[in-house]
């Protein structure tokens, strides 16, 4: 398959405007992400595409740029603009904020869409203070690999174990985190952004869940990668002693 991979950036952030053309370890953060995409072995192009031509002008130094509408309610809804004007088959869509994706999830993620229309990826939570963040989402899988929810909410409920410690429920259940990665074979993608927004997605404020809701499965690969990402400007430190202990 020709597979694409898309970043899609904004420059207005709420809580870090110009995220995308923050410097780290003297690199803007979008060049960085790119250039991990680079390495994968699955895609055929890495495109940037943005509604600003700051990160347009910056970006197309290093990798292919798309410029595209500056109204999009997602991102997914703006790579589904940049894939229905280039030829492909398949996309996978990778956040701009994680300067160290790892190739090898995004490879998983791609090869994930031979056989189902839609893919992303999870690890294991092994972190207590994940297990009720609501910003770490949890997803929960059927036997064959398919996502049956995703939720902020944790779970699923451990009826036998709700009075134990969190360390002792993670011992007893291997809750998965979701990482905000997905694959999507173009037909599918282009056919999900014109569902209008869904209850479940309106409730709990994540756009997979209208993938399930209209009947798209979603495989779900289990990888051994903790995300990274840059969320506010005091994570580019950690990110430099990452980089700097690697």
């Amino acid at each position: 398959m020709k597979v694409l991979g898309i970043i899609p950036a904004r420059y207005d952030s709420t809580r870090f405007p110009g995220k995308p053309l923050a410097l780290i370890a003297g690199k803007p953060l979008i060049q960085r992400v790119v250039e991990q995409c680079q390495k994968a072995k699955s895609l055929s192009d890495v495109i940037v595409a943005t509604d600003d031509e700051r990160i347009f002008n910056v970006a197309k130094k290093f990798c292919h740029v798309e410029m595209t509408a500056a109204n999009h309610p997602s991102g997914s809804d703006r790579i589904a603009e940049v894939a229905a004007k280039i030829p492909c088959d398949a996309v996978v869509n990778i956040q701009g904020d994680e300067p160290m994706i790892e190739p090898a999830v995004i490879d998983a993620v791609a090869g994930a869409l031979g056989n189902c229309e839609m893919s992303t990826a999870a690890t294991r939570i092994k972190s207590t203070a994940e297990l009720d963040n609501p910003n770490a989402v949890k997803v929960v899988v059927n036997t064959a690999g398919r996502a049956l929810y995703f939720s902020r909410r944790t779970i699923p409920y451990l009826r036998e174990a709700a009075s134990s410690s969190p360390s002792e429920q993670l011992a007893a259940f291997a809750f998965l985190k979701h990482l905000g990665i997905y694959g999507y074979r173009r037909g599918t993608l282009l056919r999900l952004v014109k569902f209008p927004v869904s209850p479940l997605e309106n409730a709990e404020k994540l756009e997979q869940l209208r993938a399930l809701e209209n009947g798209i499965e979603i495989a779900v690969v289990q990888v051994d990668y903790d995300s990274v990402g840059v969320d506010a400007p005091e994570d580019i430190k950690r990110v430099e002693k990452i980089l700097a202990s690697r």
